[in-house]
């Protein structure tokens, strides 16, 4: 099977066949990802990022990881969508402000578990950007240079920013519930339940 960078570079010399692998690779992880955020406008969002790809397909191949360039695409289309909820007049940062606070509703997918339950509404509970640093972490397991990436950041940058967002995703789940053994279960397994999250549809 041939790498993204060698699809990339088929497509880019005329080679259809190998642009429309590269979307069929990585339609449903970008999906997963508005739809977890943004509900109905999932789909609109996931084809908005598509599309960028078709226009940028030539300067893409300055990225270190293909994965990681197309993930940066959709978490500032993701960004665009929800400043323009909030209108002109409104500043908003992705380091401060999460989810639940804005109220955007996010998939109604319900975690089967109580380990899932909780992750979902903690994760909701962070600001957006820590949330996506453990989404792409955890469930699409980026690590190293592909996530610094996906998140425009040098790589040092990442690391601490990961390590403030797992103290964070404690602490909402501690305001979410007494039981401390819950929460000890669902971080110690963060891997397992993203994983179960993702093939839920969150």
């Amino acid at each position: 099977m041939s790498d993204d960078l060698e699809l990339l570079a088929a497509w880019r010399d005329g080679n259809a066949g190998a642009g429309n692998q590269l979307f069929r690779r990585h339609f449903d992880s970008i999906y997963s990802f508005f739809r977890g955020k943004i509900g109905a406008e999932a789909e609109d969002l996931t084809q908005e990022t598509f599309h960028a790809l078709v226009r940028n397909r030539e300067t893409v191949g300055a990225a270190q990881s293909f994965r990681g360039y197309l993930f940066a695409t959709a978490r500032n289309k993701l960004y665009d969508a929800l400043r323009s909820r909030l209108g002109a007049n409104r500043v908003w940062d992705p380091l401060s402000e999460s989810l639940a606070a804005q109220g955007a509703s996010p998939s109604r997918a319900v975690a089967a578990r109580r380990e899932q339950q909780l992750l979902v509404e903690a994760l909701r509970r962070l600001p957006i950007d820590l949330q996506i640093i453990v989404e792409l972490h955890y469930i699409e397991q980026m690590r190293g240079p592909e996530l610094a990436e996906a998140l425009e950041l040098p790589e040092g940058t990442v690391r601490s920013r990961l390590r403030r967002a797992l103290e964070q995703l404690r602490e909402r789940m501690n305001e979410l519930t007494d039981d401390a053994g819950l929460v000890g279960t669902t971080l110690s397994d963060l891997s397992r339940w993203a994983a179960e999250i993702r093939a839920a549809g969150h």
